[in-house]
């Protein structure tokens, strides 16, 4: 995996949390409580992703 592939995979998975985060929120509002535990783990693994990523991205510097 190249520089270029690393930061087009981080914009992807920003791209991604930022769509989760609003979803959570509607989920929230409507009070759907298992969805919202379910998004949140995602979030979670979303943020693990993108700790691995940085750090190949800071390999290349």
């Amino acid at each position: 995996m190249n520089k270029r592939q690393v930061e087009n995979e981080i914009a992807e998975l920003k791209m991604d949390y930022i769509n989760l985060q609003g979803d959570i929120e509607k989920l929230e509002s409507t009070g759907n409580n298992s969805f919202v535990r379910k998004a949140e783990v995602r979030l979670a693994t979303l943020e693990e992703k993108l700790a691995e990523l940085n750090k190949k991205l800071d390999a290349f510097e």
